[in-house]
């Protein structure tokens, strides 16, 4: 599916630091594009029917057999539920192991220096307080971490580094149910998963 073969329903571009919440019906695609390159969308799937349903990285990897999500990849709930398959993917793979930065876990990693940076979940919960329905931290799992690279070494610790996307790479997915789909355009400066540099994602919905 391209962009000018259908009508787009949505098309928003999400600032570093900045973040998106939305419902993609059953049926519907959905696209973010790594507009500059080395960007990390931190993003979390929910079945909105019920959000106890949500997606889980752990599912996913073991049914899967693959710890790194490309196309065919089918994103799993923690009821074994297909939430959504991703279709298309110009990156090549997608980490689910990393989770998502918090202000807590910068300061353990980087420093004391770090805790009044921006983070990932800080963005999350912003995002679900600004929607109001209901979600709050509790409903805050693993995620996926889209265009992010995060090897497995042979004795089993992950490591961050530099991305493996580039400049218009984009990964789109097409939902299975209606999903609720929160995304934190991810702020981390402290590592290279976004090139030191955070920059704007496109999102796209037909």
């Amino acid at each position: 599916m391209t962009a000018t073969a259908v009508h787009t329903a949505l098309d928003v571009t999400v600032e570093a630091g900045d973040g998106f919440v939305g419902v993609v019906p059953a049926g519907g695609a959905f696209r973010i594009v790594d507009v500059a390159g080395n960007q990390a969308a931190d993003t979390l799937l929910f079945d909105a029917a019920n959000v106890t349903n949500r997606y889980s990285a752990l599912d996913t990897i073991r049914e899967q057999g693959s710890v790194y999500l490309t196309s065919g990849s089918r994103l799993l709930s923690s009821n074994l539920d297909l939430l959504a398959t991703i279709t298309e993917d110009t990156c090549g793979r997608h980490d689910t192991l990393g989770g998502a930065c918090a202000k807590e876990s910068n300061v353990v990693r980087y420093g004391e220096h770090t805790r009044h940076q921006h983070a990932c979940r800080t963005t999350f919960l912003r995002q679900l307080a600004r929607w109001g329905r209901g979600l709050d931290k509790r409903d805050l799992t693993h995620n996926i971490n889209f265009f992010m690279n995060v090897p497995l070494t042979a004795a089993g610790a992950l490591t961050f580094e530099d991305g493996v996307s580039a400049p218009g790479k984009y990964v789109q997915f097409e939902a299975a149910r209606d999903v609720i789909v929160l995304i934190s355009n991810c702020p981390q400066l402290n590592n290279p998963c976004n090139g030191w540099d955070p920059t704007p994602l496109r999102l796209l919905g037909w």
